[in-house]
Parts: C-alpha cells; structure tokens; sequence
C-alpha cells in the first residue's frame, strides 16, 4: 500500500481552508485558503444592527473546488487516487434555510440578496430576544432540555436564530422546507445526500446547539415548539430523531464533486462537526486535557467518558454524548470574543495611529509592563459572554483608567480579562468535577503571541502547551476522514489509534511565573466581583473599595 491521505475542510468565519494530511505520520502535505467573496471579510453585516452577521453559501461551493483543487497541485507526489476520506468541519451555529431538495433559498433567484435567506453566522445575535422566551418556555416546562445545554438558550444557536426569522423575515421563513447546519450541509452537497430526507445529521450540531438529546427522541418535542409559535412544529417535523458522529460515512463523493474536485468518486466523506470540536480532536484531546482553541473567539473543549457519572454543569454550552469522540460525553464552553477585542481595540480605536497602534507595538509596549503595574481590571464582554454566564447582552468595560494611562496599559489589561475568562472556564469544569490535568492551546494566537501565552500561564496558575499544528481544525477534519476510510483503506477504526500517530504539541511550554500569579490571583478576586455583580442577579455586593484596591496593587507594584 502506498502512501495514504486525507483531506479536511475548515469553513471558518472568513475564509475555507483545506489540509492534505498523510495519515500514517500526521504530516501537514499542502494546505489553501481560499477567502470568501461575499460581504466584508465574508461576513454579510448590517449598520443599522450590530448583532446581524450572515453567509452566503455560494461562497462554500465555490471555496470548496478551489482549495481542494489547489491543494492536489501542491501535492507532489500524491495523487489523487491516495485520497482515503474526507472530513469537514465549520463554524456553529450557522443553520441555513433549505427548500424540499435540500438546496439554499439564498441560491434562489428570488432571496439571492436577502440576508434572511443565507446561513445565519455563529456570531449572528439577532434573536436574543427569543432565545430569552426558549429559555423562559424550557425552564417551565421542559427543564430537562435546559440542563445539558448548561441552563440557557443561547441566541448564537439553532432555534432562536429560526425563531427570529419567523418573526422579522416570515417570507423567508415560509419558502424554508427546513433548517440545516452548515456542518452537515456541506458533506451533503459533497455525498449527494442534501436532500432532507437522506442528510445526515451531526450529533455535534444538534446536541449543542438544538437541543437534540438521544433521551428525549432527539429534538425539543412538537409541543413545545409549538408553545413557542406554531409554525415551529411544523419544521419539528422534517427533522429525524437520530444524529451521527464524525466517525460515521456522510457518504461517498458524489460524481459531480469528484468531477469539480478532481478527485475519484466515492472517497467516504465523514458527518460534519464544528471547528472547535475538531480542534480539539486534532489537537489530542483526552480525558483531563482541556483544549482551548483561540482565535477571533474561543472554544474550550473537554471529554469525559460516558461510563462514568458526570452532572449537569450550569454555564456550559452542552453535555453532548459522542458530540467530541465517539464513547465521550463532549463538554464545550468558551468566550464570545477575544482575538476581536484585540482586533477591536487596534482597528476600531486606532490608539495612536497605524504605527504606534499596531498589535506588534502595543505588544512590544505591554511586555514592558508587569502584572498590575497598570491599575486597569477589564472584563472581556464585548460580544457578550458565552461561558459561564451565557448572556449576550452583556458588554465590555475597562477600570482604573486615569489621564495616565497608555494605550500598551489598555492592550495588556484586554489580554488579562480574556485570560482571567479563560481561568473562569476551567473553574467551572473542576467545580462539578472534571479535572483539569492539562491544557492545550491552539489556534492563531497560541501560536503567534508569546505574551498572550504566558499571561494566560500567570492567570490560570497552570503549564500551557501548544499544539504542533496550525491548523488543528483542519487537520481534527483530516483525522475523522481517515477513520471513516478505516483501517482497510489505510486510515485507522478509531480516533484513539489516530491521535498518538496525527496529534502532537510544540517542544516549548509556557510555564506560570510564582511572582506574576500571585498578583493576578489578586486581580482575579476583583474580575469576579465585576463578573458577578454585573453578570448574575445574585449578587448584591458594594463594589465602591474596587477602585481604590487597584490602585493599591498598582502602587505597590511600582514600587518593588
């Protein structure tokens, strides 16, 4: 047997990329990205309404014959009869408004302009106000659906996104036969098997962010929905009451897409997964290591096996059997923005000018800086907050500012709230106990800032490891190719023989400073009276003494 490849797919926010993998050494062969064409960044956005953000799916046909077409000609000696399977993985939620045959109303003459009609982005939180009435309804009558989904529904997922089209876009609504995650939109339009009644659907998708749990026969029940509206129960009824793992065949490539591809028909395309989950797969995620894969957001990830007991955790996105590995529950948290705050704060606010602002000065600036020097706490809710609170009517704040402070000051105390988020997350998990032993990071910032790295390392009070690839996703994608190929064409029967052999981590390792965490541990009091008092309604504590204690540590920080 010769060599043995396999392909996959990332749809990420901006851009698809697509990784060839040679499955027996986990080398990264060729890679391609492809930008999308649509929209700004190929984001579709609107001025008047700062939660709106779509994409058009043409935009994912047409990324997907060019990346994989480019890769094959970066291949070398790998031809396109190596190619053992094919995995995908996206961004989620998007679901995207199909008719009967499956196809995109926004591929319809008629809604090709109108954003309603296209997949509607993770990061689209235009239906918060019904995301409140779902939560509302389940908490009421159905409380069961609440607590695998971390006790509040989401307005960044499935059904509020729907529910919020019925009620602005009832015409886009109507034309809908039903709803489909671009996580399995895609292996169906690449297997032929788009049409509703033959796609199948990911349990990745469905389980965190639609409710769909195998102990309630798998969606929220028509009743329900219909307490809601109607008109909910009749999508209700396109959708199956099974879901799939990525381990199982979408199906064969179809002829159509081997023709556009260049690629044999029939390569087996593995059920779709989001990104993050498959971050996490490709970055080696096992029981007791938390992956954290950070980008524009983050994605935490975490297994635990399912013969073991494990309780409902309030906060997180999902308790999700075989959502992650197949044999574990997945366990997703994460926060709505970090990489967009620093892009936020750089591009939007521009301090002092193209040169002095950029993110490599204000860098070079913040290193200068040691931990509480600045007298500035922030909180890192600019898009909202996704884990623990799940509120994405929350906003940023920035405390301590005098006529003193610098625009380095304000950059490294952004970076501390995300950290001070991140150690949040991982205390939720070992508050309900799942441990953390280890974290490893992925994703553009792990890999490309140092500072960020080790400030997490400081506020966290734990070793950080880098994952090898860049592109985890992408290659988490490859791996779920290789093992629906099985072992028989070359790839492997489960994931547990391809993470030794594809997965790894960078030899360097981020270890926490004892001086620097026992500044930040006092910091991190203070971020958690901010995070209680303006994030939870239990809270009643007088925060007058913040200010002035900041100033203390700032003081005595100076003064050593």
């Amino acid at each position: 047997m010769g060599q043995r490849c396999s392909i996959g797919l990332d749809f990420g926010t901006n851009s698809v990329r697509a990784l060839l993998v040679d499955v027996a050494t986990g080398e990264e062969i060729a890679t391609n990205v492809w930008d999308y064409a649509h929209g700004e960044a190929g984001v579709i956005v609107d001025t008047k309404d700062p939660n709106l953000a779509r994409q058009h799916p043409a935009d994912y046909l047409k990324g997907t014959e060019i990346t994989i077409r480019e890769i094959l000609k970066q291949a070398g000696d790998v031809a396109p009869q190596d190619i053992i399977g094919i995995g995908v993985d996206t961004t989620g939620s998007t679901p995207l408004p199909v008719d009967e045959k499956g196809t995109p109303l926004a591929l319809h003459e008629r809604f090709t302009t109108t954003p309603a009609a296209m997949a509607w982005l993770w990061k689209d939180h235009t239906g918060f106000a019904e995301a409140g009435e779902i939560t509302s309804l389940a908490a009421r009558i159905r409380p069961h659906y609440l607590a695998k989904c971390g006790g509040t529904y989401s307005s960044e997922w499935f059904w509020s996104k729907m529910f919020h089209c019925l009620r602005t876009s009832p015409e886009v609504f109507e034309a809908a036969y039903t709803w489909v995650e671009i996580a399995d939109w895609i292996p169906g339009f690449l297997t032929g098997t788009s049409d509703p009644e033959r796609l199948k659907r990911g349990i990745c998708a469905a389980g965190h962010k639609a409710m769909f749990n195998p102990s309630w026969n798998g969606y929220p029940d028509e009743e329900f929905l219909a307490e809601l509206d109607p008109k909910l129960a009749r999508v209700r009824k396109t959708l199956p009451n099974r879901a799939y793992t990525v381990s199982d065949v979408a199906g064969g490539l179809s002829p159509e897409w081997a023709e556009k591809t260049g690629l044999p028909e029939g390569i087996p395309v593995a059920v779709g997964a989001f990104d993050a989950h498959l971050g996490g797969v490709g970055s080696g995620i096992v029981p007791g290591v938390l992956v954290k894969i950070i980008g524009t957001s983050t994605c935490d990830m975490m297994v635990h096996p399912l013969n073991r007991e494990l309780p409902d955790i309030p906060g997180l996105c999902g308790i999700v059997p075989e959502s992650i590995l197949p044999g574990y529950y997945g366990l997703e948290a994460g926060q709505s923005a970090v990489g967009d705050i620093f892009n936020w704060f750089v591009n939007s606010i521009q301090p002092g000018g193209a040169q002095k602002g950029s993110h490599e000065e204000l860098t070079r600036q913040a290193e200068k800086l040691r931990p509480g020097e600045s007298g500035l706490l922030a909180l890192d809710w600019h898009n909202g907050n996704r884990t623990i609170l799940v509120d994405q009517r929350l906003t940023g704040m920035i405390l301590g500012m005098t006529l003193h402070t610098t625009p380095a000051e304000i950059y490294r105390a952004l970076i501390e709230a995300t950290a001070m988020g991140a150690r949040t997350i991982a205390e939720r998990f070992e508050e309900y106990g799942v441990k953390v032993e280890r974290v490893v990071n992925c994703g553009g910032i792990s890999a490309k800032n140092p500072l960020a790295m080790q400030i997490y390392a400081d506020v966290m009070g734990r070793p950080l490891d880098i994952s090898r690839s860049g592109q985890t996703c992408a290659l988490g994608a490859a791996m779920a190719g290789a093992v629906v190929a099985r072992r028989a064409k070359g790839g492997f029967d489960r994931f547990e023989d391809a993470t030794p052999v594809m997965t790894g981590v960078l030899d360097r390792k981020f270890n926490p400073n004892p001086d620097s965490c026992r500044i930040y541990d006092r910091l991190y009091v203070h971020y958690r009276r901010l995070h209680d008092s303006f994030g939870t309604t239990q809270s009643q504590e007088n925060l007058f003494s913040v200010m002035k204690e900041l100033l203390v540590i700032r003081d005595e920080v100076r003064k050593q």
